[in-house]
């Protein structure tokens, strides 16, 4: 299912339905987060829409473990339907998922996170946005180290990730290669290509959703991917 050859710049796209993930690997994406309810920052999409997906398609994709919108503490039935959720999908030939937790404090809940990737093992874990509403950055990247998670799913504590591209930045180089920083949030044709440059990442993210309907037509969202890609050999 993984392309043999490694893109020079890896280009996720966030989808919630069958259509627009078939779009997005028309248009050359190389991985998916796949998600229901993108307008409200992604949910656990059903099983039966990650398997239409899984079968329609041949690149990598990750789906989203979050059980409702909002803040990311969760109570013990939360917690509980995540790992159901991490369970029932392990058999369904994914790569990875997306996911985390944290502590009412805002810090990242190292124990319950690590248990999840545990859960999901062999399976690539990254640590969503949350990493975002943390206190500190700096303290958020070594305990989302310590659970075991790949890669760190930012746009630097900002609204986007143009606005943090200096905070990006330092998370890159604290990073020193031990986890992936994947920049998204307000990315585009018009800046992705940019901010790539500018910090120095081989994987970004974007679901064009902020200069696109989530209900725009297909061959516009495919339009603004291969927009996206071209700018990165520009």
């Amino acid at each position: 299912m993984t392309p043999s050859a490694q893109p020079k710049i890896l280009l996720e796209i966030a989808v919630a339905s069958l259509e627009r993930a078939i779009t997005a690997e028309r248009a050359g994406a190389h991985r998916l987060e796949l998600c229901d309810r993108l307008d409200l920052g992604g949910i656990t999409p059903s099983l039966d829409l990650v398997r239409q997906v899984r079968s329609a398609l041949r690149i990598p994709i990750h789906v989203m473990i979050r059980p409702r919108p909002g803040n990311f503490v969760y109570d013990a039935d939360e917690f509980s339907q995540m790992k159901k959720d991490i369970a029932a999908l392990r058999n369904e030939n994914l790569q990875g998922i997306v996911t985390g937790v944290l502590l009412p404090d805002h810090s990242v809940d190292v124990s319950r996170t690590r248990e999840l990737v545990a859960l999901a093992s062999p399976l690539e874990v990254t640590f969503h946005r949350a990493f975002d509403e943390t206190s500190s950055l700096a303290i958020a990247l070594e305990d989302v180290i310590l659970t075991g998670a790949r890669r760190i799913l930012t746009a630097g504590g900002a609204f986007s990730a143009p606005e943090g591209s200096a905070t990006l930045c330092k998370l890159v180089q604290k990073a020193r290669g031990r986890i992936t920083i994947l920049p998204g949030g307000g990315l585009h044709p018009g800046n992705i290509a940019e901010l790539v440059r500018a910090i120095g990442v081989r994987e970004i993210h974007t679901g064009l959703g902020t200069v696109l309907p989530y209900n725009s037509a297909d061959n516009i969202f495919e339009s603004a991917i291969r927009d996206c890609l071209a700018n990165f050999t520009r």
